[in-house]
């Protein structure tokens, strides 16, 4: 089993700048991880409609949306189960629920997990 909690959400000033954090905490077995990723949820969006803002595969390699490239970045560190996303040069159109989202394998199961959410907003 695998825990997922963010912090690092506030409000910030257009410009301005904030890290989330993501700590997996695992319980059991232990999980191959094949994704780790933060999505977003902007205000009024219906149902599950999540943007995937940066993931790491399990390579190393790091993808970033379109909108947030350049601004955000994604960083890990394995020592202590953790996953940042530092966000500069914050828009309005950035205010959302930040979600960390993880896909793992335990044995041969494959699983997916997400944390409860933290929110940023971006305004004046």
């Amino acid at each position: 089993h695998v825990q997922l909690v963010e912090s690092g959400g506030g409000l910030v000033q257009p410009g301005g700048s904030l890290k989330l954090s993501c700590a997996c905490i695992i319980s059991g077995g232990i999980a191959d991880i094949h994704i780790v990723a933060w999505y977003r949820q902007a205000p009024g969006h219906q149902g599950d409609q999540r943007e995937l803002v940066a993931q790491i595969f399990s390579g190393g390699s790091i993808y970033y949306s379109d909108s947030v490239q350049g601004r955000f970045t994604m960083s890990r560190d394995a020592a202590k189960n953790t996953v940042y996303l530092q966000m500069d040069s914050l828009k309005p159109e950035d205010t959302a629920i930040y979600y960390c989202h993880l896909q793992y394998y335990i044995g041969v199961t494959f699983q997916l997990d997400w944390g409860q959410g933290t929110q940023v907003t971006v305004a004046s």
